[in-house]
C-alpha cells in the first residue's frame, strides 16, 4: 500500500438497493483511483452480479483482499465482509440486505479505529430495516458517533458554495423543541467552526445560526425558543471568538440568497436544513460527519429500491462523496502539519536599551 495516498473505504449499503450501482459507475472514473487507494467492504460476488447490470462500462480491476494492509493501487480492492449465504433479492427491503449492510459498515469501522484506513463514504441504507435487526441507531450519523466515543458529533450537508449544519438529525418533530438548549447549539456551534478551520482551510469562519419558530419567533410572540435559548448560544459561542450570527428566519434567509455572506449556516433541526440544502445543491450536495477522528461522506439520497439493477441510478452524488472523501483527508493532514509545531507566542516588548547614566 502506497503511505502516502488516502485510503478511502467505500460501504455497499442494502445489498438490494442503487448502492453497487452508483459505487461501481462511480469508479470507473479513472481519476479517483489515480488520487486514493479505494476499498470496498462488502461483497465480491454481489460486486460481480451489478457489474454485468452496467455493460457500457469498461473493464474494472479489482482485487479481493483479507486485509486493508493489502490493497493496492490503480484497483477496487474487496473484503468480503458479507457472508456468501446471504440471498440478494433486487428492490426489495429485506433482512439479508439490512444484515449485509450492517456487517460491511462495521468491517469499515473497525479498520477506521485501527488506523487502517483514513477515511468511510457509505452507501445508503433502509433505516428501518436496519432497525429491525437491532441496529440500535437512527442513522449512519448516530453510530459512528458512538463508535468513535465522541460526545457529539454534527451532520454537515456540504456542497461547492453551501454547507448547512444540524442542531438535531433524525428526530421527530415532535421532539425537537425540546431536544434544543443552549449547550447543544453551543457544542454544534464548536464542532462547526472546528471543522471548517481544519477541514475546509477557512481562518474566521462565520456562521448564520437559525431560528426555530416562524420569522424567528418574532419578538417572542410567536416563540421565545429564539430569546430564551438560541440567542444566549450566540452570545456564549461570540465570547469563545467564534463568528456566529443570528437567529435568522429560514424562509426568509434562503429566499434572499443571504447564505452567500456566510461560510456556513446552522439550522435547528433535520428538515429546516435540509430542504433548503436539496433545492439548492442536490446534485452537488455530500452528507458529511463533522467532529469525528476519520472523515466520513456519504451521497445525499437514499436506496432508491424503485430503479436498483435497471441501470437508471446516476452515481454523481456517490462520486462527489469520494472526492470529498479524499479532499477533506488531504485539507486535516495539511491542517496538522502546520500546526504541529507552532512557534511560542511571545509579547514583544521593543528593543533592549541600555541604561543610561547621568552625570552629576
Amino acid at each position: 500500500m502506497a503511505k502516502d495516498r488516502i485510503v478511502v473505504g467505500i460501504t455497499q449499503g442494502d445489498t438490494n438497493g442503487i448502492g453497487y450501482e452508483v459505487i461501481i459507475k462511480a469508479l470507473s472514473d479513472a481519476r479517483i483511483l489515480d488520487n486514493c487507494i479505494i476499498i470496498l467492504y462488502g461483497s465480491s460476488r454481489f460486486f460481480g452480479i451489478y457489474r454485468k447490470f452496467l455493460p457500457e462500462i469498461e473493464q474494472i480491476a479489482t482485487n479481493v483482499i483479507n486485509s486493508a494492509e493489502d490493497a493496492r493501487t490503480k484497483r477496487i480492492n474487496i473484503i468480503n465482509a458479507v457472508p456468501e449465504s446471504m440471498a440478494m433479492e433486487i428492490g426489495q427491503p429485506t433482512t439479508d440486505g439490512a444484515k449485509a449492510a450492517i456487517l460491511a459498515l462495521k468491517a469499515a469501522v473497525a479498520d477506521a479505529k485501527r488506523g487502517a484506513i483514513d477515511a468511510i463514504v457509505t452507501a445508503p441504507f433502509n433505516k428501518h430495516t436496519v432497525a429491525e435487526q437491532g441496529f440500535g441507531f437512527p442513522g449512519h450519523t448516530e453510530y459512528l458517533i458512538h463508535e468513535f466515543e465522541r460526545e457529539d458529533g454534527l451532520m454537515f450537508l456540504i456542497s461547492e458554495n453551501l454547507r448547512v449544519g444540524v442542531v438535531t438529525n433524525h428526530l421527530p418533530i415532535s421532539k425537537v423543541s425540546a431536544a434544543i438548549n443552549i449547550d447543544t447549539i453551543l457544542s454544534k456551534l464548536r464542532l462547526m467552526n472546528d471543522s471548517l478551520r481544519r477541514d475546509f482551510g477557512f481562518i474566521k469562519p462565520k456562521i448564520a445560526v437559525m431560528g426555530l419558530n416562524p420569522h424567528a419567533g418574532d419578538g417572542g410572540s410567536l416563540g421565545t425558543e429564539e430569546i430564551d435559548t438560541i440567542i444566549p448560544a450566540i452570545q456564549l459561542a461570540n465570547k469563545e471568538g467564534i463568528l456566529a450570527f443570528g437567529p435568522y428566519s429560514p424562509d426568509g434567509f434562503f429566499s434572499t440568497h443571504m447564505q452567500s455572506n456566510f461560510d456556513a449556516v446552522l439550522a435547528m433541526y433535520h428538515d429546516q436544513g435540509l430542504i433548503p440544502f436539496k433545492a439548492l445543491a442536490f446534485d452537488s450536495g455530500v452528507n458529511f460527519t463533522a467532529g469525528l477522528p476519520i472523515v466520513r461522506t456519504s451521497p445525499d439520497h437514499g436506496t432508491g429500491y424503485d430503479i436498483a439493477g435497471k441501470n437508471k441510478a446516476w452515481s454523481g452524488p456517490m462520486q462527489k462523496a469520494i472526492f470529498a472523501a479524499i479532499d477533506l483527508s488531504l485539507n486535516r493532514r495539511k491542517y496538522v502539519e502546520i500546526h504541529a509545531n507552532p512557534l511560542e507566542e511571545r509579547r514583544f516588548e521593543g528593543p533592549r536599551r541600555e541604561k543610561t547614566i547621568l552625570p552629576e
